[in-house]
């Protein structure tokens, strides 16, 4: 196990230069010019520019520039943005309400989509299969900004549940109550995947060969699906779950935004408006290390699950 965890770490790191080298050329390729609009309503002049320019390397050629940038992540160095704060100092006092956020949404999503999920599969054909395959057609249909508004409308403001706006701060008991609408809008999609997956998978797993025996050898039902169909079926499932952490670390952009939740998500919206590109590239080049982190603790959890699958 060791040496497979070593041989997936040193495989992630052609994939992070990749990565972050695209995201690099991407940012600094785009149009404008990230000093317009910081002498007020008049132009800079061309003193101001020529030293913005040097101070964050501009003037070099973008290889160079990425060049610099690596030597900087090597030394765990994001960078200093163009409101001369530093990027890592900026992620840390986001990361604690995003990541509560981000927990929060997978806990909903494994104990419902899992939940109805097996409910639809072991009632293949009837009523309860029918309303749930219904329900996760609807919430797949809606974008997340309804759901966001719709969610607002119904827990924050007719029925007062809660609030309709997050709190910002340290993480503290009101914090994250005040996350548990966001974190249930975060969730509402994931929940859908979720559950059709797991229906899917265990409607396949229940025609399996050792799901006869096991019924032909005195098992009971809970048992069969419980102890075993269950547990294969979980495989692609617990798959999807870790690519949602790594997307809800970073893709709740639009879910911060309609709840004013200060998180990763909206720092990445604001530093792009702002054309920050040094924050912009510090933070998605985060979670991206999130997203391969996340995909190495899916494939170990495999072995778990089926000991069928080896990592030799």
């Amino acid at each position: 196990m060791a040496t497979y965890i070593l041989r997936r770490l040193l495989q992630m790191i052609p994939v992070l230069l990749g990565s972050t080298f695209l995201i690099f050329m991407l940012v600094y390729a785009l149009p404008g010019e990230p000093w317009e609009g910081r002498c007020g309503e008049r132009p800079c002049d061309a003193a101001y520019i020529e030293k913005f320019k040097a101070d964050y390397n501009l003037d070099k050629p973008l290889l160079v520039q990425y060049a610099l940038f690596l030597g900087r992540l090597l030394r765990g160095d994001l960078g200093i943005n163009f409101y001369n704060k530093p990027v890592s100092q900026e992620l840390i006092e986001r990361l604690p309400t995003t990541f509560t956020l981000a927990i929060m949404a997978i806990i909903l999503e494994i104990v419902i989509g899992i939940t109805l999920g097996v409910i639809a599969g072991i009632t293949k054909g009837k009523l309860p299969d029918v309303l749930i395959t219904i329900l996760t057609l609807l919430l797949i249909s809606m974008p997340v900004f309804v759901i966001g508004g719709l969610y607002q409308m119904i827990f924050g403001i007719k029925l007062q549940w809660f609030p309709v706006t997050a709190q910002n701060g340290p993480i503290t008991p009101e914090l994250i109550y005040s996350l548990v609408l966001p974190a249930m809008v975060l969730a509402s999609l994931q929940i859908a995947y979720i559950t059709r997956l797991t229906r899917t998978s265990l409607v396949e797993n229940l025609r399996a060969d050792y799901v006869r025996t096991a019924k032909a050898k005195g098992l009971s039902r809970n048992r069969t699906v419980g102890v075993h169909t269950l547990r294969n079926s979980l495989v692609p499932v617990i798959t999807q779950i870790g690519i949602d952490l790594g997307a809800l670390m970073g893709g709740a952009i639009v879910t911060e935004r309609i709840f004013n939740v200060n998180g990763i998500g909206f720092f990445i919206f604001r530093s792009i408006t702002q054309q920050d590109g040094v924050s912009v590239v510090g933070a998605v080049t985060v979670l991206v290390l999130v997203y391969l982190l996340a995909n190495l603790i899916v494939d170990v959890l495999y072995g778990f699950l089926d000991p069928r699958i080896s990592h030799g």
